[in-house]
């Protein structure tokens, strides 16, 4: 959909006055001295080629989806792209400005905001368009907003479509499949109740589930508290149908994250909010466990958009799009050293994590499992750091590192996804390869997956490629995996062509396969029976 579809205002692109072929027939030219016609700013031995037509070096720039690191190139090697271009909506902007702009336009997230709302993110975001779209692009990359996923829950699992339909199978001793009931579902079945609301996110936790809609509403069920441990005394009132979080009603919201003692939002500006982490006020704030109400994540990230979130059992990671560069910060339990600050003390105020800088990487995507966390830099590598039993860092061994450390074994792939359980890490590589490390058990990691084979629950200290997921002959784009440390594990590969493959533990039905006999895991990817185009 373009801007004007949504009723914003588009760029207006100027036409070419058209001329008749008589005009163009004139006499020759008398003869001159040719003028070589050069970009070199404000010093041209010539001038721009295009520069008399700007309207059509706008649309180029739209048209070709630039991203911004390609505009700012563009204004700081000619003054053409730099100057005011005298176009509406902006009269001062220049053609990169106003091409980020306009991309921006078409993002589902800028779309619904009012002018006033676009000018408070693009302060916020450090004053450019540019770094508007850089922050809007890298929620998308993250995240796969509007894009079709699957969660695999602490023993029951979530699918969305692409349409933004919602599937639900699996446990469902407290609700939270949704349904009206607390019948287990063995195969995936579409949650009726959401009919006409497009659901872009969802988030599973122990015993409850969080959907959030393409308005920015959030939508709970199961368990009625935000933060508790898995086994905890609240949540003893059940929620069996998803009912909209009155307390998140203006916020408008875009992802979710469930730890095991708190729930955190991030809203479509950036900020992170959080729910009832306790009264030991670990997260800056003093709230109860049964709290309902969301509060600010306090400290630095209050003046810093954030494009995403991670939690893990105590902990919380929010990758931070800063004008210079992105940064990854940590805020919580530093219990064997998973917050990344080369220590193991708590942290009660968001933290940044300055090993990046030195490793000179560029996060884009970050994980939180239950003890240990991994990022993706631009370049493809993967870091990881915190407790590293099993070899769920990667590193050979099953040492603990308190900093971020770069998996060597994976230095030969780019990877663009990484996914984190409890003691368990799956890399995704560019051209779609899957490789998996750490705790074995239940077949989660989907290496010598024939059944009866002893050493499918084998720990794996190293990166190993899953071959069973090679063998399908698809491009595996995400990965989600169990990330509790109270229920066995099961992981979905999701392919670029919406085919979704499941294996691990299934005694609940989370697989959404039909076990037979006294099965209750499957060691090789099987297929769901589910389209998620």
């Amino acid at each position: 959909m373009d801007a004007t579809a949504s009723g914003t205002p588009t760029i207006q692109y100027h036409n070419i006055v058209d001329q008749t072929i008589t005009s163009l027939v004139v006499s020759p030219p008398p003869t001159f001295q040719r003028q070589q016609r050069h970009c070199f700013g404000e010093s041209t031995p010539g001038e721009f080629p295009l520069a008399a037509n700007p309207s059509i070096v706008l649309h180029v720039l739209t048209g070709c989806n630039l991203d911004p690191q390609d505009l700012a190139k563009l204004e700081a090697t000619c003054s053409f792209f730099r100057q005011p271009a005298n176009f509406a909506p902006d009269f001062e902007l220049s053609i990169s400005e106003l091409a980020a702009l306009d991309m921006c336009r078409k993002r589902a997230i800028f779309k619904p905001m009012t002018e006033d709302e676009q000018e408070a993110l693009k302060r916020r975001c450090g004053g450019s368009w540019k770094l508007v779209l850089r922050f809007l692009l890298a929620g998308e990359a993250c995240c796969r907003r509007e894009k079709s996923q699957a969660i695999a829950g602490p023993g029951h699992s979530l699918a969305v479509t692409s349409k933004g339909e919602v599937y639900s199978f699996g446990s469902n001793s407290s609700g939270q499949l949704g349904h009206g009931t607390l019948e287990e579902e063995w195969r995936p079945r579409p949650i009726r109740s959401l009919q006409g609301v497009r659901i872009i996110q969802a988030a599973a936790g122990a015993g409850r589930t969080m959907l959030i809609s393409d308005a920015g509403q959030v939508y709970a069920f199961g368990k009625d508290s935000f933060g508790e441990a898995e086994y905890g005394t609240q949540g003893t009132k059940f929620a069996m149908t998803p009912n909209r979080i009155e307390s998140l009603k203006n916020i408008f919201v875009v992802q979710a994250a469930i730890g095991n003692f708190f729930t955190a939002v991030l809203s479509r500006e950036g900020r992170v909010y959080t729910f009832s982490w306790g009264s030991d006020a670990t997260l800056g704030h003093q709230t109860d466990t049964s709290d309902l109400e969301p509060h600010p994540l306090l400290g630095p990230l209050e003046d810093v958009p954030v494009v995403q979130i991670a939690a893990g059992y105590c902990y919380l990671l929010a990758l931070a799009c800063q004008a210079g560069r992105m940064s990854v910060y940590s805020v919580g339990c530093g219990l064997g050293g998973k917050l990344g600050h080369g220590s193991r003390t708590d942290e009660r105020y968001p933290r940044l994590i300055e090993q990046f800088q030195t490793l000179n990487l560029q996060p884009m995507v970050v994980a939180a499992g239950a003890w240990h966390a991994a990022v993706v830099g631009r370049d493809g590598r993967v870091c990881t750091w915190g407790w590293g039993r099993y070899g769920c860092l990667g590193h050979g061994n099953e040492e603990c590192e308190s900093a971020p450390k770069v998996v060597d074994a994976l230095t030969t792939i780019k990877a663009v996804h990484v996914a984190t359980g409890d003691y368990t890490t799956f890399v995704v590589s560019e051209e779609g390869a899957v490789y998996s490390f750490g705790c074995g058990e239940s077949s989660s990691l989907g290496h010598n997956g024939d059944e009866g084979q002893e050493d499918r629950h084998t720990n794996v200290l190293t990166p190993e490629l899953v071959t069973s997921l090679k063998q399908i002959n698809e491009r595996v784009v995400q990965i989600s995996l169990t990330n509790s440390i109270y229920w066995n594990a099961h992981t979905f590969a999701l392919t670029d062509s919406g085919k979704l493959y499941a294996f691990g533990a299934g005694d609940k039905g989370q697989l959404g396969i039909e076990l037979v006999g006294q099965q209750n895991e499957r060691g090789k990817p099987e297929r769901v029976d589910i389209d998620l185009t």
